[in-house]
């Protein structure tokens, strides 16, 4: 079975909001057997709209449809639906009408007429009631074809799908299993790894497909297997991991499922009863961020400093004002004492520290857009590492925080 995720809205075509609805649906689908061949995000306009369930109906045994269901001039998504389907028209229905009066009652808002018109649908829809809102889903059968509307409200969405498409799409239809697993890597690009691994990826058998997943110092390899037999995908999908496991050992922090690297240096802090604080300057907070989003990082995370200027760098952590003048902020020296002064303050294990220029400028000083200095302090001393990232801004921060977390990871383990 294939799918296709048509979003209504012209707010995600000029970009006032993102489409996360498309997001959760296509992995949803995907963990019962339906795969998404193609997601379409249209105006709220009758011949855009009606363009689009022809398209899709041609090529998808699912089309669901996200947004326009209102009660407002502009929600015109039923009324459409009803014509898609030529001999249809638009009734009310009073179920609906009885639902939103009752959800109205249970936080004492008063009914308003303008709400009947959430109960006016097409009337061969069966009707998906929301219990989490006024505008219905609706499920239509036609020409062989399933069709679902659902409102665009994410947590309206997410619960008529929990509790009545996904339900109804897996009694409806016998369908495949399909399984994924997704290992990530740090520190390597996707061309080296791809030559590391080439011999592998040409002998998976067919019914196990590789992607590269490429983002910011990690790349994630994602097998993807489809199947009638998942006893048999199951198998073949354990081996073919460990077999990459054989081939790049020393990059793969883990499986993406269950870990990320964050997660692996937690990990290792715990079991070894360590510590870290952070002194951050360009990444302005966010590697403190990423460590305590992993639950539990209050057993090793002791707490940061964000010293976005010179002088908080001088009145938090102690740089001398002597070293900043003659070497710039952008500087290993720099980095060195920040990474000191922080260990010192919270009296903590490790220590990260960083400083650098994401730019698009370099804040009056000679250092190139994209340099970075991390500094990792331990019982042994103070590592200091030079990079250049390069740009845009986006890049450079994400990538010092990602080499950050890897020179922790490595300092502890060494």
């Amino acid at each position: 079975m294939n799918a296709e995720i048509i979003t209504i809205g012209d707010e995600i075509l000029i970009g006032q909001i993102v489409d996360t609805n498309s997001q959760w649906i296509g992995q949803e689908l995907n963990k019962i057997g339906i795969s998404v061949y193609q997601i379409s995000s249209i105006q709220d306009e009758k011949q855009h709209i009606l363009n689009a369930l022809k398209e899709a109906e041609s090529r998808a045994d699912i089309v669901i449809i996200t947004g326009g269901l209102g009660p407002t001039r502009d929600d015109i998504t039923k009324k459409t639906i009803a014509e898609y389907f030529q001999d249809d028209k638009v009734v009310e229905y009073p179920e609906v009408i009885d639902n939103i009066k009752f959800l109205f009652k249970k936080v004492n808002h008063p009914f308003n007429e303008i709400q009947k018109y959430q109960a006016q649908l097409p009337s061969k829809a069966t009707l998906l009631m929301n219990r989490l809102g006024t505008a219905p889903g609706m499920w239509f059968y036609e020409n062989n074809t399933v069709f679902v509307s659902l409102p665009g409200v994410p947590y309206e969405m997410k619960g008529l799908m929990k509790y009545h498409v996904l339900p109804k799409l897996r009694s409806t239809f016998k369908l495949p299993f399909i399984l994924h697993r997704t290992i990530m890597t740090v520190g390597t690009g996707e061309t080296i790894i791809a030559e590391r691994i080439s011999d592998w990826e040409e002998s998976l058998p067919n019914f196990i497909k590789l992607a590269y997943l490429p983002s910011y110092g990690r790349v994630r390899l994602r097998l993807s297997a489809k199947g009638k037999d998942k006893e048999v995908l199951v198998k073949e999908m354990e081996k073919q991991v460990a077999a990459l496991y054989m081939l790049i050992p020393e990059i793969i922090v883990g499986d993406d499922n269950e870990t990320s690297l964050e997660k692996e240096v937690g990990k290792l802090l715990k079991k070894h009863g360590k510590t870290v604080a952070t002194a951050e300057s360009l990444t302005g907070g966010k590697i403190a961020s990423t460590i305590v989003s992993v639950p539990g990082a209050s057993s090793y995370f002791m707490g940061g400093f964000v010293t976005y200027t010179a002088a908080l760098k001088e009145q938090l952590l102690g740089v001398s004002k002597e070293t900043i003048d003659k070497f710039t902020v952008v500087s290993k020296e720099v980095a060195l004492a920040m990474a000191k002064g922080c260990k010192e303050k919270l009296q903590t294990d490790y220590a990260i520290a960083v400083t650098g220029n994401a730019g698009p400028t370099t804040d009056h000083n000679d250092k190139s857009v994209g340099l970075v200095y991390i500094a990792i302090t331990s019982k042994d001393g103070v590592d200091v590492h030079e990079f250049n990232f390069g740009q845009p801004r986006e890049k450079v921060i994400n990538r010092t925080v990602t080499k950050s977390l890897e020179l922790l990871q490595a300092a502890i383990l060494k």
